[in-house]
């Protein structure tokens, strides 16, 4: 909801800006003000300041999305030179623009694969292995094996499915963080009664079930804690982010 927030604040400040700056040029003899005019350069001045605050927080590491952020840009970009009769286009010519996806997975095909990093903790002199997915893969992710061992995982996918039965698995005695990303996708995941987890969930456009809470539509959250989370030894910790699809947790 705080991203729905944001983005409703800054197409306002956008409008009052562009609408503000209209009527000083009009008071002045510069231009005739017409609302309908206004408007056919506020949303394309609209989607370029958020293509470029979306690119500016991806740069800084505070979230963000060079994807998101240039697409919009991009987009942006040319409906105002279109505005400007540089060129000729269209808020339905996006369609278009669809190159940019074979462009995008592209470069989404220079991350690494999956694999399993082996880390040294030198305090405790111990070493601990986590399991890092493939990023922005297509495939479905299967745990279900009986008595499959429980590692920290970071996952990343373009599409596909999330299974995870830790009712066939061990759990070893300790936190272990799970971090999921997918564009779009379903996420299910059961869990024994008597073992201790927290969930922060969100999906751009679907539905979220955790027990017997749940939520749907667009820009969707949940967050959930078992009773006994922060005192249990042996727990888990869950980071699931959808662009679409559904998140199911159900205990057995």
């Amino acid at each position: 909801m705080s991203e729905l927030k944001n983005a409703l604040r800054y197409f306002t400040a956008i409008v009052l800006i562009i609408f503000g700056v209209m009527l000083v040029l009009a008071n002045i003899g510069m231009i005739s003000f017409d609302i309908g005019i206004a408007w056919h350069y506020m949303y394309p001045t609209f989607f370029v300041v958020i293509g470029i605050k979306l690119l500016g927080d991806y740069l800084l590491k505070k979230g963000g999305s060079w994807s998101g952020g240039s697409f919009l840009l991009i987009f942006g970009t040319l409906l105002l030179l279109d505005r400007f009769e540089v060129i000729t286009f269209g808020f339905w010519d996006v369609f278009k623009l669809w190159p940019l996806l074979i462009v995008y997975f592209g470069f989404m095909m220079f991350d690494r694969g999956s694999n399993i990093v082996i880390e040294y903790d030198s305090d405790k002199h111990t070493k601990k292995k986590s399991y890092h997915g493939t990023a922005f893969s297509i495939g479905n992710h299967e745990f279900n094996e009986h008595n499959w061992k429980v590692e920290p995982m970071n996952l990343k996918n373009l599409a596909g499915e999330f299974y995870f039965d830790f009712s066939k698995a061990f759990i070893p005695e300790k936190r272990i963080p799970f971090a999921i990303h997918s564009l779009a996708g379903d996420v299910n995941i059961i869990i024994p009664e008597n073992v201790a987890f927290r969930v922060d969930a969100s999906v751009s456009a679907g539905e979220i079930v955790v027990i017997k809470q749940s939520v749907d539509g667009i820009n969707r959250s949940l967050t959930y804690e078992t009773e006994n989370y922060e005192d249990a030894v042996q727990k888990l910790d869950f980071k699931i982010r959808l662009k679409a699809g559904s998140i199911r947790i159900s205990q057995v």
